[in-house]
């Protein structure tokens, strides 16, 4: 499979890339700076700078098309409200546009567990944004004709990861980075996973055990 990471060097990327390589799919990820790019050869995947947040729809047509899958995993990481909706919403809905007008097969959000209009996140909060911002995005998606999957995370963890989840856990869902990663790559080649806004958090049952649910 030929996969396309966007946020290629963001934490849950960096542990992506190589479960993706590992397996024999051919990875590029695209990061905003030159000078990652090294990291991301080291990992075996291909570097592609550029800035999504100025990228328009064309440049993102031509840059997907060649692509089987697509994995959004890039944000703003709280650079403010505006960067957080260029970015968090409006650079994810043009990348979702673009994979769709080239015939993209699948296309993974990486969300969060609250991503749900009823988020209850106040909007004198200045978490609103990013809430804001993913719930169009994902709600976005949906409404494409793209085989997608949202991926709705808990708390995320530096711990090692276990290999194992559960869904819709109650509470902040705490989860290692590293599982998170685990579960994107196991939602790529799961047809089971297409359709569904899944929300997990650490737990005690084998990644591809909970997803056949």
């Amino acid at each position: 499979m030929q996969v396309l990471i966007f946020g290629g060097h963001g934490k849950v990327a960096l542990l992506l890339a190589p479960l993706l390589v590992e397996r024999g799919d051919t990875v590029a990820s695209v990061i905003r700076k030159p000078e990652q790019a090294a990291d991301i050869e080291a990992l075996g995947a291909r570097p592609i700078v550029l800035d999504v947040e100025t990228a328009d729809e064309a440049t993102l047509l031509d840059l997907v098309a060649d692509y089987d899958a697509v994995v959004w995993s890039a944000g703003a990481g709280g650079g403010g409200a505006e960067r957080t909706y260029a970015i968090d919403r409006d650079a994810a809905i043009r990348t979702m546009d673009a994979s769709a007008a080239a015939g993209v097969q699948r296309f993974v959000m990486v969300s969060w567990i609250g991503s749900t209009p009823e988020h209850g996140v106040s909007p004198d909060d200045d978490f609103y944004a990013y809430a804001d911002a993913k719930l169009a995005a994902d709600d976005h998606l949906r409404a494409t004709a793209l085989d997608w999957t949202i991926l709705g995370p808990g708390t995320l963890t530096l711990d090692p990861g276990t290999g194992l989840i559960q869904l819709d856990p109650e509470g902040q869902g705490k989860v290692p980075r590293a599982d998170v990663a685990a579960v994107i790559a196991a939602s790529l080649v799961d047809e089971r996973t297409v359709g569904r806004f899944i929300r997990f958090g650490g737990g005690d049952r084998p990644i591809a055990e909970a997803l056949a649910e």
